[in-house]
């Protein structure tokens, strides 16, 4: 069998693709270390201009009007090879949107906790999974303008703060107007030049676009959507923490069997409980996130709901890798269940610290300190 052959055989086989997928989102893994990165944010930058555009090549020839009726020159030259090119649009597009699903994921996935932020993150790897089987709808002008506008939502959602150094609803509602825009003009450049098509068939196209934006937009207030660019590098509940030079000695109860234990949980006595959280931020970003402090007291009722003890500002700038650190301090809580939601101004859960509070037996162990 001739190498070619082989190759092609070999690519024909089912598990290739699946391979391919995850060693896609390996490599992604490892390099796309920082949301404010300038390669990794003009290498989206490029996919999302060279997506627009394939979008735009499909849709006119979905149209049938993407060549002049008397090509020439150079002009002829470059009709003739968006032609036999044609076939390829659909393998290059889903590439494309593989590549910035993959990256999203991984960007949304440090930001993302086990809350209500959860639900976003859910859609992007639902997404990214689906990618993988629309090869054949790729051609759809509709389907592919609603991916190309929550492909831009999501990357001006992390990309404005990032330029800005500001991260609030305003600079929010700003990145979902930028994102139907240019989704309007990737439908405008469908059918500009095209004589005789309805105003109705270009609202047919956009609207799926322009709503899925709105219902992000609903998504936003309704707290589901992770705090990016801002991420919990670590957290943890300690009896004391004490600053040496640039690094916090952070000490806990800890067995000489228990090698994993890195905090205090549970709690055991009344002492003062520390929380320390180091949370990533962006160079030239500056920001202000909460330790909100919630306590589930003992009782026999399984689904009680947590309760506000307190919830208590701390003013961040970004830059450092491994996180602004800083923590919030509380006196003498009651035994039961705690948590502390690092969350942002507007209640978004950047991460999450859960500990119980036990009362003490017996004298204070020798604390364990470890340094962060």
């Amino acid at each position: 069998m001739l190498p070619a052959a082989k190759i092609r055989a070999a690519l024909a086989k089912p598990f290739l693709p699946v391979v391919f997928f995850f060693a896609g989102v390996t490599y992604d893994t490892v390099t796309l270390t920082r949301i404010d990165r300038l390669l990794d944010n003009l290498i989206l930058l490029f996919y999302l201009s060279l997506l627009g555009l394939l979008i735009v090549l499909t849709g006119r020839s979905e149209l049938g009007r993407n060549a002049p009726a008397e090509p020439d020159g150079a002009g002829s030259d470059v009709m003739q090879l968006l032609d036999r090119a044609r076939p390829y649009y659909s393998k290059v597009i889903q590439f494309l949107l593989g590549g910035l699903f993959s990256a999203y994921t991984i960007f949304y996935s440090r930001s993302a906790s086990l809350t209500t932020t959860a639900v976003f993150f859910a859609v992007l790897v639902a997404f990214l999974v689906a990618n993988e089987f629309l090869r054949d709808r790729l051609s759809s002008v509709r389907l592919l303008v609603t991916l190309y506008a929550l492909v831009t939502f999501c990357f001006f959602t992390f990309f404005l703060p990032v330029l800005t150094g500001l991260m609030n609803t305003a600079v929010f509602l700003l990145g979902a107007v930028v994102s139907g825009l240019v989704t309007l003009r990737v439908v405008e450049l469908i059918y500009q030049g095209v004589r005789d098509h309805s105003r109705k068939e270009v609202l047919l196209t956009s609207a799926p676009a322009i709503g899925t934006i709105v219902i992000l937009v609903g998504f936003y207030f309704l707290n589901w959507i992770p705090p990016v660019p801002l991420s919990l590098k670590f957290g943890g509940i300690y009896h004391k923490i004490a600053k040496a030079d640039d690094r916090y000695q952070l000490s806990f109860e800890k067995a000489w069997y228990q090698f994993w234990k890195r905090s205090d949980d549970p709690f055991r006595g009344e002492d003062p409980v520390y929380c320390f959280t180091a949370v990533f931020a962006p160079v030239d970003l500056r920001t202000t996130i909460y330790h909100h402090w919630q306590y589930r007291p003992e009782s026999g009722e399984q689904a009680r709901p947590f309760m506000t003890a307190d919830r208590i500002p701390i003013s961040i700038s970004g830059g450092r890798a491994a996180g602004y650190r800083a923590y919030t301090v509380k006196q003498s809580l009651n035994p039961g269940d705690w948590r502390v939601d690092v969350e942002t101004e507007d209640g978004r859960v950047v991460g999450r610290v859960t500990f119980r509070v036990e009362e003490r037996i017996g004298e204070l162990p020798e604390l364990r300190t470890i340094t962060y």
